[in-house]
This record gives C-alpha cells, sequence and structure tokens, in this order.
C-alpha cells in the first residue's frame, strides 16, 4: 500500500557513511518528536535528481528550517558510498542535507513507492516524492505522477505547505 498523509512512517534501518565506513541510521530515531522535510529520488546523480530535485532543497534548506523544520533528508536507493560522494560532490553535504542510502529498497518497498524502469537501467528504485513528517506522522504528502519532472515534489512546492 502506497503511504498517504496521516499515515506513520514504518520502522525502517537506513545508512549513511560515516567517519569509520557505512552505518545504520534508525529512521525512527530521527523523527521521534522532531519535524522532519523527507524528499526520496531515483537515484544520485540521475538527470532531474542532480539537476532540479536536490539542488531546490539544498537552496530552500534554511527556509525550512526557519519556518520549525528540524532537518532534510535526501534518501535513494542506492549504497551509502554513492550517497556520500553525491552529497560531496553535489555540495549537499556542506549545505546541511542528510544523505541516506536505502540501500536494499526495503524502506522504499514499505512506502509503497518502488518502481523500475528497464529502459533506463532503474531497477527497484523510488518513485520521486517529498512529504513533511511530523513525530513520525506524514502531515504533507507530494508525489510526483510522471516520471523525469520535479514539480509537485520541488522544495518551492514544499516550502509553501509547511
Amino acid at each position: 500500500m502506497t503511504i498517504q498523509t496521516g499515515d506513520r512512517i514504518a520502522p525502517a534501518t537506513l545508512m549513511q557513511l560515516g567517519a569509520n565506513g557505512p552505518e545504520t541510521v534508525a529512521l525512527a530515531d530521527k523523527l521521534a518528536g522532531r519535524k522532519v522535510v523527507l524528499f526520496a529520488l531515483p537515484g544520485a546523480f540521475t538527470r532531474t535528481c542532480s539537476a532540479a530535485h536536490l539542488p531546490g532543497f539544498m537552496r530552500n534548506r534554511d527556509a525550512f528550517l526557519a519556518k520549525g523544520v528540524d532537518e532534510v533528508i535526501c534518501v535513494s536507493v542506492n549504497d551509502p558510498f554513492v550517497m556520500a560522494a553525491w552529497g560531496e560532490a553535489s555540495g549537499a553535504s556542506n549545505a546541511g542535507i542528510t544523505m541516506l542510502a536505502d540501500a536494499d529498497g526495503s524502506f522504499t518497498a514499505a512506502m509503497g513507492m518502488e518502481f523500475s524502469a528497464a529502459a533506463t537501467g532503474l531497477f527497484g528504485r523510488s518513485q520521486r516524492y517529498a512529504m513533511l513528517i511530523s513525530d513520525g506522522v506524514v502531515k504533507v504528502l507530494h508525489a510526483e505522477a510522471k516520471r523525469g519532472v520535479c514539480d509537485i515534489s520541488s522544495a518551492e512546492t514544499m516550502l509553501a505547505a509547511v
């Protein structure tokens, strides 16, 4: 079943690259008692993700914080090494965006947001969406209906809804 506004985020273990290598991140711990903007996208270093989706959240991170958001998190079905490299190459890590890997796609599947596009070599990836989560409950969900666009799930659209 696809996640919806009002649903509680299922417990998930994501990954990030720490000083000593890959580390697990309990998403429930990041969400408990906090207001978080989480956006997900099909893949690190892919066209729309790198040119539009991630940069919008980088530009608007401080505006989210000014509206009471505690953290902005980017999730992709990639390994933590790729997410760390993308965070460094794009400047997202320096901009304060938390880059988390859904390495096995289990979080994406639990959210009901997985898709595959064999023609472009994308298998078991995440649909593009952004959500506002308050204490683990989805308050706002903006999911793209079409692939390759970043309109509904853009940082600017989410910022207007926060």
